[in-house]
């Protein structure tokens, strides 16, 4: 197969990003067999296992940095990609090729019906990603969760070091005891073998984490801190507490104090995978190279765009609120916005704080389980907002664009999906000149 093909192959198998989103089957036993036929790829390679409901991503991006610092061959996995598929799956950073992944996923191809199970697109990409880092012999493996992490299907993978991020209210009711719920699913990437490095600080959540047996457990605000953040050009400059030692002015080259928190998390999660403190100046270049497409990426300054793939409540406060804390914005507030379904749209653009913008264009991202543009508009427009609908993303990219000064502010956001698109769209505009 070329890579066409390949991907065509994917798309023939149920995509549960596509639909629910929701777990399926509640069983690791399609993806066991489909790796098992392959000869278990992932017990080729050491691995550092990321989950949670925020910041899975840029944690999972630093920790691959450090590793990569220290002259380790890295292979890392992620979900969704933001503009192309091959981004899921890395070696030192640098995207799978075309013809890389389509000689892979031939591979599985031709051995995935001797599993005699029919394997979900998900299933699929992750042996995919399994299967080239053991051919790849990488050193370690970075792997994101997809959804939750006790049924996903990267929980095939046995950690050396698992990382819980955060708990909040995304795939879930919020009904209940949601947040045990919640932090009991992602719990079952622990191994009675791992280091368990959390930024969960609630007190409440440490039995559930402690139950599942991790050989040690390190957690936010107890074993290490964040006890200095000051901003600075582009990011943050931080100072910092771990179980090991502690570390003075570290950049972190992005924008929010989340992401103090997640360097502070990933930093941890390697200093366990090493089992010591790290040279201070290896982890301040590793910092330096971290660059975080579609989160809270500034693409433009004339007029100031920034693409943020916020997609649930917490991740729109958080953009909201690195908005007001780190920009002085002295035109207008322009809002494009989009989303999934499965979130509550009025608290989506409470969390975004839409009622203090100038004008808030609302678009349909590119997925079956996008909300209609015209339902957004019409909960904006109920709020007292000023809104257009513009069903297109880079069409509604370019009209807040249009519309905007050099003193404007443009905030992309709603979802990965909407910062994707909005992103190939800017670097079409770039690339016409326009």
């Amino acid at each position: 197969m070329n890579f066409n093909e390949s991907l065509a192959y994917l798309d023939t198998h149920i995509n549960l990003e596509a639909t629910a989103g929701l777990i399926h089957g509640l069983s690791l036993d399609h993806m066991r067999s489909l790796v098992g036929v392959l000869g278990d790829p992932q017990d080729s390679f050491r691995v550092i296992h990321v989950t949670g409901t925020n910041g899975k991503g840029s944690t999972a991006r630093m920790i691959t940095a450090l590793l990569v610092e220290h002259g380790l061959s890295v292979g890392t996995y992620s979900s969704p990609h933001l503009q192309n598929i091959n981004e899921r799956i890395s070696w030192n950073g640098e995207a799978i090729s075309d013809e890389q992944f389509a000689s892979v996923v031939t591979d599985i191809a031709r051995v995935a019906p001797l599993s005699g199970i029919t394997p979900s697109f998900f299933e699929l990409l992750t042996a995919t990603a399994l299967l080239w880092f053991a051919e790849s012999a990488v050193d370690v493996a970075v792997i994101e969760v997809g959804l939750l992490g006790r049924y996903d299907a990267t929980n095939v993978c046995e950690a050396d070091v698992a990382v819980i991020t955060n708990i909040g209210r995304d795939h879930t009711d919020g009904e209940g005891e949601w947040e045990q719920a919640i932090a009991t699913e992602k719990a079952g990437i622990i191994t009675g073998t791992s280091t368990l490095v959390t930024g969960v600080t609630d007190p409440t959540l440490k039995a559930i984490f402690e139950a599942e047996g991790p050989e040690r457990m390190y957690s936010a605000d107890v074993d290490y801190e964040v006890i200095s953040d000051l901003y600075a050009v582009g990011g943050h400059l931080i100072d910092l507490r771990t179980p090991y030692g502690t570390y003075e002015e570290l950049l972190v080259p992005l924008h929010g104090a989340h992401q103090s928190d997640n360097a502070a998390t990933a930093i941890v999660a390697v200093e366990s995978f090493f089992d010591r403190l790290l040279d201070e100046s290896v982890v301040k270049e590793a910092l330096h190279s971290v660059t975080m497409p579609g989160r809270f990426e500034v693409v433009s300054h004339s007029p100031l765009l920034i693409l943020d793939g916020a997609h649930n409540p917490d991740g729109a406060r958080a953009a909201a609120l690195t908005l007001s804390d780190e920009f002085d914005v002295a035109g207008r507030r322009v809002l494009v916005v989009g989303m999934l379904g499965g979130r509550d749209v009025v608290e989506m653009l409470e969390s975004l704080d839409v009622r203090n913008a100038d004008l808030v264009i609302a678009c349909t991202p590119n997925s079956p389980r996008a909300v209609p543009a015209a339902d957004v508009a019409a909960v904006v427009r109920a709020m007292g907002s000023m809104v257009e609908q513009i069903d297109d993303v880079a069409t509604a990219v370019q009209r807040a664009i249009d519309v905007s000064t050099e003193d404007d502010v443009i905030l992309v956001a709603g979802s990965l999906y909407v910062a994707g698109a909005a992103r190939t769209a800017v670097e079409e505009i770039v690339r016409r000149g326009d």
